[in-house]
């Protein structure tokens, strides 16, 4: 576990709502301060964490791996970051697209040709963390001369039924 700020902060203030909580129960102060010293990490990690949890969209960030993108494509989302962010798709080419990320799982609509074009590859990446997330994050990869030339990501609603 990495300690940050906003860890300690929230810890701190579990600990103080669990202190004004029980001091309220008794009147020794140092049974109060022992049990809220024993009851924070508890409450911490089995009430306040996992409640942040869902009803926040963080998620982890790792690096892209072909393997991983393969055996788990429900993580996708969290590989796309590093390579949003450092452009590292763009140039790159059809076969090493294909080697790295499998064909495409889609193609996408192009309107010029009236069809779906093969030299718009789209990949389903997940669905982000997050209770009330419906949305289901994709990625376009847009070819031009078998290397491509734009990346576009969006989200489709996901509807239950």
């Amino acid at each position: 576990m990495v300690i940050t700020i906003g860890l300690v902060i929230s810890f701190i203030a579990v600990f103080i709502l669990a202190w004004l909580f029980i001091k309220t129960i008794g009147d020794n102060k140092w049974v109060s301060l022992l049990i809220t010293l024993v009851a924070t990490p508890l409450l911490y990690f089995y009430l306040f964490y996992p409640i942040v949890n869902i009803f926040s969209s963080y998620h982890h960030q790792k690096y892209f791996n072909s393997e991983n993108w393969a055996e788990f494509p429900e993580l996708r989302f969290e590989m796309m970051d590093q390579l949003n962010n450092e452009n590292q798709l763009i140039g790159q080419s059809k076969s090493k697209i294909a080697a790295d990320f499998g064909t495409a799982e889609w193609y996408g609509w192009d309107d010029s040709i009236k069809a779906n074009s093969k030299d718009q590859w789209n990949y389903n990446m997940g669905f982000k963390p997050g209770a009330f997330n419906t949305e289901q994050e994709c990625i376009e990869l847009q070819f031009k001369n078998d290397t491509v030339a734009a990346i576009k990501t969006y989200k489709l609603e996901k509807k239950f039924e």
